[in-house]
């Protein structure tokens, strides 16, 4: 079903469609995965199998580059089991947050609210303010607003729902916020040693709370992805607010690691 000119999305990592979870309906729980083996994704040319590719049409490049990171994003919603008109909290701002909000939205979330750095900087200030076009009802910033008393102000018993896309240690504030019974969803990561959290069981079940890991590994969600975008309920354009070539690169990469520029999402383009 592919020709030479086809647009197309490449998958990180691709189901088998063969082993016994594949068979039962649980690709989600695939363990013979087909990836890109090693290749550089910033090769000129890949070898790939045919099914680690979604073609796509009426979408440009650079809005499609959103894929994987909204299918991410998209995982945790759908993890979520949002009640319809629920009230959804967002832990984290960064792209994948604001995503994850809008997704909220999309899916039937009545209310949504998200947190965010207090740094005063260009990065941050674009953060938030991006959070505000893609739906959002209320921006926390952490450091300077009380998280708990924002939400129960409006939610006595709680938020139904948390997604966690910050790192791990925001985990006891989505445990203060989630309302008795509620699912507190997590996919936020850290590598540098504070992957580690302390939580009260006892607190978990006497409460009813759900914690759900999600790991959006093999690749899934895709094609929903790809209509969002090209659809435009979710917006490219609010989230892409930089490009740079592969000279730029470092510069570019420095600046939004400084904060430095009001950047959201910042694409690569290989042709500069």
């Amino acid at each position: 079903g592919l020709k030479p000119g086809d647009r197309v999305i490449v998958e990180d990592c691709t189901m088998c469609g063969t082993c016994t979870d594949c068979k039962s309906g649980h690709p989600e729980l695939c363990r013979n995965l087909y990836n890109l083996e090693g290749q550089p994704g910033m090769g000129e040319y890949l070898l790939v199998r045919h099914n680690s590719l979604v073609r796509f049409e009426g979408l440009d490049f650079l809005p499609a580059s959103l894929t994987e990171p909204l299918a991410v994003s998209l995982t945790s919603v759908l993890n979520a089991r949002i009640p319809l008109g629920g009230s959804v909290l967002v832990l984290g701002n960064g792209p994948l947050g604001l995503m994850a909000a809008r997704l909220a939205r999309l899916r039937g979330a009545g209310w949504v609210g998200i947190t965010g750095l207090a740094q005063d900087n260009p990065r941050e200030q674009a953060r938030f303010a991006a959070a505000g076009r893609l739906g959002v009802d209320v921006a926390v910033r952490m450091g300077r607003d009380d998280l708990e008393q924002e939400v129960k102000r409006r939610f006595p018993g709680g938020v139904d729902r948390v997604i966690v896309s910050s790192p791990p240690e925001s985990l006891p504030d989505a445990l203060k916020v989630i309302r008795f019974g509620g699912i507190v969803t997590f996919f936020g990561l850290h590598f540098g040693g504070r992957s580690r959290v302390s939580v009260d069981v006892n607190e978990l079940v006497f409460r009813k709370i759900s914690l759900v890991p999600t790991f959006a590994e093999p690749a899934i969600n895709f094609p929903v992805a790809l209509r969002l975008l090209a659809d435009g309920q979710v917006d490219a354009s609010t989230l892409i607010t930089h490009t740079f070539g592969f000279g730029e690169a470092a510069t570019a990469l420095r600046g939004i690691v400084e904060a430095t520029v009001p950047s959201i999402k910042a694409v690569m383009l290989p042709s500069g």
